[in-house]
Formats: C-alpha cells, structure tokens, sequence
C-alpha cells in the first residue's frame, strides 16, 4: 500500500429529505441505503465503503436532523445523526438546492463545535427553475458559516458528484484502509432486507403510514439455490394493520413482490419471501420497544 494512500470517514448529514442516502447510493454504484420522497425514511447510521487505489472513504449515512417534535422515534434519529458529528474526519452538509430551513438552521447550530472539515454539497441543482440564481444563491450560503467548499451537485443524475468524491479524499488521513477492499458496508443481509421491504412500504404508503411502521426479520435461511425469509411488518394500530394489508390482500402482494426483486438482485440468489402484518401498540413512542426493533443511539 502506497504512503500516500488515504482513509477515513465522512459524515453526510443534513435535515430530512435533501437526498443524503441518494448521494451515498450513487457514489458507492448500488443501493445501500433506501429511499423514497417521504423525510425520515433513513432511521440508522449506514456505513457505505468506497475503495480505489488511492483511498478508502467510508461514508456515514444518517437519519435527517429535524426540530423535535416529542415523539421516541424522533429523539432517536436525532441522537443518531448528531452523535456522529465528533468521530468523523470531513462532514458534507447537504442542503436541498437553494432552499434554507429551520431545520437547515438546526443542522449549522450543530456544528458550530465540530473541529473537522465542513463541505457544503448543494444538492438537486436539476431542479432549479432558474439555473441564473445559482451563483448569487452559493454565495448566500457562504456567509452562513465558514466552509471548506461550496460544491453544487446533483445526486440523482451524478452532476459534479466525482469533483464533492475528490474534495473529500483530499481531506482524509494518510492511513491505511480499515476494511477490506471488496466490502461496501458494515450492515449485515438481514438488515438490507428489512430496509428494502420497508422502502416498498413507505414509497407505496407514505401518506397513510408515514411513521408508525417498521420491518423485523424473524427468519432468514440459505438453501441451495433459494433463501427464504419470514419478515415481521409492525404498526402502531389495529386500524393500520387492515391498511397495509390492503384490499384482499393486494397491497402486501404488491410489496412483497416488488422486495422481493430487489432482495434477489441483492442476495444473487431467488429468494422466497413471507411477510405478516402485526401490531405494537405505540412502539414508535416508547423507548424500549425502540430498542427491541433495533434502534439504538449508536446504530
């Protein structure tokens, strides 16, 4: 390994919805972390790995930064996402193009106390009306905070991305690499798969059940040519349970089969999937259940 090469973690965070995990899926080639158009559907810290030859760069995905509003579930993707902000060696700041918020305003209060590098990555500039307000947009943006760079991008096509991938491996840390080369994640199978029945879920009800719904895999077995695997859906209500399930049961057919696709492609393998449908009452407001699903502060 050359004495040059370069190692570290970077941070991406910014409020619900600016299309941190979307950035991460494009650097990394392949869907690590799920997405869709409702803010939070990001509840834990994924690490997606990228390797060349002259650097690993481990990015840290989190869940959006929001004013609290009172709830379990909210405490805990807050306290993920800010307990990451010292343990990092470059912070990119995603900010949704123009548009500046309160919680946007949360986020650069948090850190006012880093010591690290700070990237802002103005994202979704495709979706600017009037690409002549850009320039005098960034240097608005300047003043809110003195930042490492200013790097205008768009994540869902790859507009300047490379130029936001150089700037943070020109940040990192003469080191070593601390995975091995060919892994691109700390998450286990298992979790991946939860989190892909769980995008199809909130992409086909994001509007009746934006929050109260979350996916345990209760059984996960390799067979020759086949894995099968039994995932628990918990909602908060009974009234919920009938919602996911759908008319005769087509919602949840349509969920499992379209998991069930992305599963395959990334297990490599067919993939029979069971789903059922069960109800936790307030589990997305109580810490214990939380952390009986899974979510915890360091995870």
């Amino acid at each position: 390994m050359a004495d040059t090469f370069r190692c570290g973690y970077a941070a991406l965070i910014g409020r619900p919805n600016t299309g941190k995990s979307t950035l991460l899926n494009r650097i990394l080639g392949q869907k690590i972390s799920i997405t869709s158009r409702r803010p939070q559907t990001t509840r834990h810290r994924v690490l997606g790995i990228k390797t060349t030859d002259s650097a690993q760069l481990i990015y840290v995905d989190t869940p959006g930064i929001h004013e609290f509003n009172g709830r379990a579930m909210n405490r805990h993707l807050n306290r993920a996402a800010g307990s990451v902000l010292m343990d990092v060696d470059v912070i990119v700041f995603l900010v949704d193009g123009l548009r500046w918020t309160a919680d946007d305003e949360l986020v650069l209060s948090k850190l006012s106390t880093v010591k690290c590098p700070v990237i802002l990555a103005v994202n979704k500039i495709d979706q600017l009306e009037d690409r002549e307000t850009l320039l005098p947009g960034l240097q608005a943006l300047a003043l809110k905070r003195e930042f490492r760079e200013i790097i205008p991008i768009s994540a869902t096509r790859g507009d300047n991305v490379p130029a936001l991938e150089a700037c943070i491996e020109s940040l990192l840390p003469v080191s070593p690499p601390y995975f091995p080369a060919d892994q691109v994640t700390d998450r286990s199978e298992r979790f991946l798969v939860a989190e892909l029945v769980r995008e199809k879920l909130f992409r086909k009800l994001a509007r009746e059940l934006p929050y109260g719904l979350t996916v345990e895999i209760e059984s996960f077995k390799r067979e020759r040519n086949i894995t099968h695997i039994h995932a628990l859906i918990w909602v908060e209500r009974a009234s919920q349970k009938s919602i996911v399930i759908g008319k005769q049961g087509r919602l949840l057919k349509e969920v499992g089969q379209q998991a069930r696709r992305d599963i395959e492609s990334l297990l490599g393998c067919k993939v029979n999937l069971k789903l059922w449908v069960k109800v936790k009452e307030g589990w997305a407001d109580d810490e214990r259940a939380l952390r009986s699903l899974g979510y915890t502060d360091h995870d």
